[in-house]
């Protein structure tokens, strides 16, 4: 297949027969030597499946073609974890090959609401719900447009249902990357997904000890984050974990959790579970929400959340502008009329010690501000 595209785009016939990946790959790269050329593989990670020993060969292959040739070599994949693993991981035949590394990011909340307002008039409540599943990222957002599906409800019905893609994303994505321990990697990441997000809450319900496992899906998987309150000392254990995908920390919350109602197709049954509790997994996501929507501002240098030992005071964003000595500290809820900012000003007394000297701001934000 390969010979016969190369054939076809360089109109140049193959001279033989290539029968591998190293000599099609060689036998570019010589071609490239006297004329300038883009060659681009996509899911390039799944070699690792088909013939590992692929990336040893086009090590050996690049570097003794890659000063000669004038060749543009781009090189993606969709599972992040994997691509980082081929390129950073100094055990692999690869390490250090490539010269620039694009990790491509969601589209941020504002350019999400272009896209959301082209197909559906503007509603806060269906686009934060948008948000809170697609997350930003294309595949999701195209698949949702494409059906016209921009209204909670509409989202859940394509999302749950016979043959919907969405079923089974999360395990695909990860099942085969997290290997043998994947069920152990499954629990613990949907009791994060269902707010158990510090590790004494995650290991006094599944009975072991996940601190490896911790470790692992926030350094290696990179699917959760650590989260110290603002402030916090550098070797503080008062953290919490959160999953940063949005649609990943939806699957687990929703998908995953009622994967025996979805086996015997009891699709209506998963609708009106994630109904009912909808609202309450929107909360962190408004949440996510006004700290991305207050980066993108360009106002401040620091933003972060806060809460002390025993979580009894918590103050949703906390937001610096060092420069200017100025301060926003910030409470969202779905309802804005249930924020009582004078218990927001008396938790920020707590932060007193460390913003001597600044301007604060105490701000309400809920779905009118979206």
């Amino acid at each position: 297949e390969y010979s016969s595209i190369i054939e076809n785009v360089l109109n140049k016939k193959i001279i033989g027969k290539l029968t591998n990946f190293r000599e099609i790959f060689e036998y570019i790269m010589t071609l490239a030597e006297n004329k300038q050329m883009n060659v681009a593989i996509d899911e390039f990670q799944e070699f690792k499946n088909i013939n590992p020993a692929i990336y040893s060969d086009m090590q050996n292959i690049w570097d003794d073609y890659k000063l000669k040739s004038k060749i543009n070599l781009i090189l993606s994949g969709s599972i992040y974890p994997m691509m980082s693993k081929i390129f950073e991981n100094a055990k692999e035949p690869l390490y250090g090959r490539a010269d620039k590394k694009i990790a491509l990011s969601h589209f941020d909340v504002e350019t999400l609401k272009e896209i959301y307002t082209e197909y559906a008039e503007y509603d806060p409540y269906n686009f934060i719900s948008f948000y809170a599943i697609t997350g930003g990222v294309a595949k999701y957002i195209e698949l949702l447009c494409n059906e016209k599906a921009m209204s909670l409800d509409k989202m859940l019905d394509l999302i749950v249902s016979d043959g919907s893609f969405f079923l089974n994303e999360g395990r695909d994505v990860l099942i085969e990357e997290f290997g043998k321990d994947y069920h152990i990697y499954f629990s613990i990441l949907s009791l994060i997904s269902d707010s158990k997000t510090s590790r004494s809450e995650i290991e006094s319900i599944l009975e072991k000890s996940v601190g490896g496992y911790l470790e692992k899906l926030e350094k290696e998987y990179r699917i959760i984050k650590r989260q110290k309150p603002a402030f916090s000392k550098p070797k503080t254990k008062n953290i919490k974990y959160f999953i940063d995908d949005n649609f990943l920390n939806f699957w687990f919350r929703f998908i995953y959790k009622n994967s025996s109602a979805i086996e015997i197709k009891n699709f209506g049954y998963v609708k009106n579970y994630i109904i009912r509790n909808f609202n309450t997994f929107l909360g962190k996501i408004l949440e996510k929400y006004f700290k991305e929507k207050l980066a993108l501002s360009g106002e401040f240098s620091y933003i972060d959340s806060y809460w002390d030992k025993k979580s009894e005071n918590e103050i949703d964003i906390v937001a610096l502008n060092e420069v200017e000595k100025r301060a926003v500290l910030v409470e969202t809820k779905l309802n804005k009329d249930r924020i009582n900012l004078q218990l927001l000003k008396n938790k920020g007394k707590k932060l007193a010690n460390y913003l001597l000297n600044y301007e604060v701001e105490y701000k309400g934000l809920g779905f009118e501000d979206v």
